[in-house]
């Protein structure tokens, strides 16, 4: 937007009607210089610095500050002089937070209502100080508005892309980027553990009581582990399924394996209520894993996670299984 400003300005100097007044080009040249010089400097520097600056919303309000000065220095109140209000109005409703829009606007507005009425008969200058007003206000809460639905958007998109919508657990992805960052990752003397957990005869909860109350399950089971480990401390996934992981890094395998045998000992006493006021008794069983130093990589990690599980399974379930060391 900076860009197309100084763009046009340069058209308007170099074919409009004024472009043989001294002053105006002299102006117009000028501003065109601090716009190129401006757009450079935020091209070129970084944006979260420049941000938590302030140069964002000044660069707004210089902007507003510009254009009136030059339709005053110039004598031009014109509607396309008043019209060159909008590139800072605009530009600022698309890229700047609220308030730093309303105070962009805000200037522009009174801005104009100063220089208008020195430049034009009055009765006139009010007709176009309140209709050029409306125009920027409007247009820079429509922009503002069409912003702020474009970012709720974007953040549903990105949580839905990370975070399973029943359990609300993070998905696979967030599990394996977790997994590779803690394994490549300083660990410490503790390690890593992860632990793989299945829900037992969940087939049977989805054929007797129908898939509903399966869904009721792993709900319930994400809420048994939430309350045990405490997100802070590790990452919680489900990774499809009946199966749900639990990442615990910086974590012994002392601890990993209490924590394992928490949950467990926690679904078996607390059984789902359904529906109808009945209670539904749940069993997990439970793999553990546990790697120091990085001495496995993702693939392998996991495998002995899993492979722990399917003993635990085969084992009589309900119970937890450790990956050999």
């Amino acid at each position: 937007m900076i860009s197309v400003s100084a763009l046009v300005l340069a058209i308007v100097s170099t074919f409009g009607a004024n472009a043989a007044t001294t002053l105006t080009v002299v102006v117009t040249w000028g501003a065109i210089a601090f716009l190129v010089a401006v757009a450079v400097a935020i091209r070129s520097g970084d944006p979260g610095r420049l941000d938590r600056a302030g140069v964002f919303p000044a660069v707004g309000v210089v902007g507003v500050l510009l254009a009136a000065g030059m339709n005053l220095l110039t004598q031009d109140a014109s509607v396309g002089a008043q019209a060159f209000l909008s590139f800072p109005v605009l530009w600022a409703a698309s890229h700047l937070r609220r308030t730093a829009v309303v105070v962009v606007t805000t200037v522009a507005v009174l801005g104009n209502a100063l220089v208008v009425p020195q430049l034009l008969p009055w009765e006139v200058a009010v007709s176009d100080v309140l209709l050029t007003a409306t125009v920027l206000t409007v247009a820079a809460f429509m922009l503002a508005r069409a912003g702020s639905v474009q970012e709720r958007l974007v953040r549903a998109l990105e949580q839905q892309a990370t975070v399973d919508t029943l359990t609300g657990l993070v998905n696979r992805r967030v599990l394996d980027d977790a997994l590779a960052g803690a394994l490549t990752g300083p660990a410490g003397d503790d390690g890593t553990a992860l632990l793989l957990l299945d829900v037992d005869s969940f087939k049977q909860i989805n054929d007797v009581h129908g898939h509903p109350v399966g869904d009721d399950a792993l709900v319930h089971l994400a809420g048994i582990i939430r309350r045990q480990i405490r997100s802070g401390d590790a990452v919680l996934s489900r990774l499809g399924g009946d199966e749900l992981a639990v990442l615990l890094p910086g974590c012994t395998a002392e601890v990993a394996v209490a924590r394992a045998e928490s949950v467990l000992e926690t679904v078996l006493s607390t059984p789902l209520a359904l529906p109808d006021g009945t209670l539904l008794a749940m069993s997990v069983s439970v793999g553990v894993a546990h790697c120091r130093d990085g001495a496995l990589d993702r693939r392998a990690f996991y495998a002995a996670a899993d492979q722990a599980l399917y003993r635990a399974k085969r084992g009589g379930r309900g119970r937890v299984e450790v990956a050999p060391v």
